[in-house]
């Protein structure tokens, strides 16, 4: 490990120690003794919080930009997010620690909860976006304030490494956050389209398929059954290793009776397999009343590991591990880590019918 990963890594794990989630802290003997008592985790041992929807977002509406993962590395960075902003016809407030840099990270622990804290409680922010996603989101779940949160229901989207806060923040609240494009993000008109369907409105979005034509920076937006069927339920959506490396603590996914919906970028198919079969040994695929697959880039197997000459496509993990559910699962969907972005709203009910390739989102994430 490279000093300077080593004081990060070191830094981190001392400020998780302030919450009582350290190696030995308070916070892991509780959940420990808990887990082993009831055999679930604490949030799937709390009844689950009451669905709130934020407000529509409104061309002159002020909001937040925060970095919770990695740092902003340029100015020429903040100046697409404002660029970004304006083309909506929004106003922006930037989080203080915005420019900060710890590592690999976009300031301490304190610094990046800060931020998205500030803003939940600034009554002019009516909405929160995520500038990146990166790395180092999941550190700071214990330190935001969740009664903030549910007090003051807003727009928060981002994807990738921002899974762990979604998982979070609707365990935790109930929040309706969104799973979409961060603002350095490329939108697309496709990408615009959908960003304003779910933000903008409160018509229900209603069926969200693939562009009509292929982006030509991602050209392999094919839809397929993997299983056939039809299932109706709550939208969850996130990265597959977020989803993954949050098992086993307080802000595990909960799959029970929804639309399950997976992405992942830069993971060799033995990666995938390896994550995809933990949430089927957990039960969580069993639990899911469906199952979407979205975007996969650079999800191939590489050529320099001489022991994997013989390996498996990512189509082929999929058939077998998401085939061999007996539940309908549909992969191909354009969300996560590509050009032509969907934005969903999680907690939403969806129906999915993986025979015609259709995810109909029945209601609209906000409200006026």
């Amino acid at each position: 490990m490279r000093r300077r990963a080593f004081l990060t890594a070191m830094t981190a794990s001392k400020e998780l120690a302030q919450y009582g989630l350290g190696r030995g802290g308070a916070g892991a003997r509780v959940l420990g003794s808990l887990g082993a008592a009831t055999g679930l985790c604490a949030s799937a041992a709390i009844g689950a919080p009451k669905i709130m929807k934020p407000k529509v977002l409104k061309k002159g509406d002020t909001v937040g930009f925060v970095t919770p993962s990695t740092y902003v590395s340029s100015p020429d960075e903040i100046a697409t997010a404002l660029r970004t902003a304006e083309y909506f016809g929004l106003k922006v407030k930037m989080g203080p620690n915005v420019r900060k840099r710890a590592g690999y990270l976009g300031g301490s622990i304190a610094e990046r909860a800060g931020d998205v804290n500030a803003m939940f409680a600034d009554a002019e922010v009516k909405a929160i976006f995520a500038i990146r996603g990166g790395y180092g989101s999941a550190q700071i779940l214990p330190a935001l304030d969740y009664d903030a949160i549910a007090k003051n229901p807003k727009i928060f989207q981002g994807y990738s490494d921002i899974t762990a806060m979604h998982l979070a923040i609707h365990q935790k609240t109930g929040l309706v956050t969104f799973h979409g494009p961060v603002m350095l993000s490329g939108f697309t008109p496709y990408t615009i389209e959908h960003f304003k369907r779910a933000l903008f409105q409160t018509k229900p979005i209603g069926s969200v398929t693939n562009p009509a034509e292929s982006n030509p920076l991602r050209p392999n937006h094919t839809l397929r059954t993997v299983k056939g069927g039809k299932a109706r339920g709550p939208i969850v959506a996130g990265n597959l290793t977020l989803i993954s490396t949050t098992m086993g603590t307080p802000y595990e996914i909960d799959t029970r009776g929804k639309i399950l919906c997976l992405e992942d970028v830069g993971e060799e198919p033995y990666s995938m397999d390896r994550m995809l079969t933990q949430l089927r040994l957990s039960g969580k695929l069993d639990a899911a009343a469906g199952v979407v697959f979205g975007e996969c880039s650079r999800c191939a197997p590489r050529d320099y590991r001489p022991g994997f000459d013989s390996n498996f496509s990512l189509g082929e993990i999929v058939d077998d591990i998401l085939g061999g559910l007996r539940i309908p699962v549909l992969a191909g969907l354009t969300f996560g880590h590509t050009a032509d972005q969907l934005t969903l709203p999680l907690g939403c009910m969806a129906a999915l019918d993986a025979d015609a390739g259709t995810l109909t989102i029945e209601e609209s994430g906000v409200v006026d």
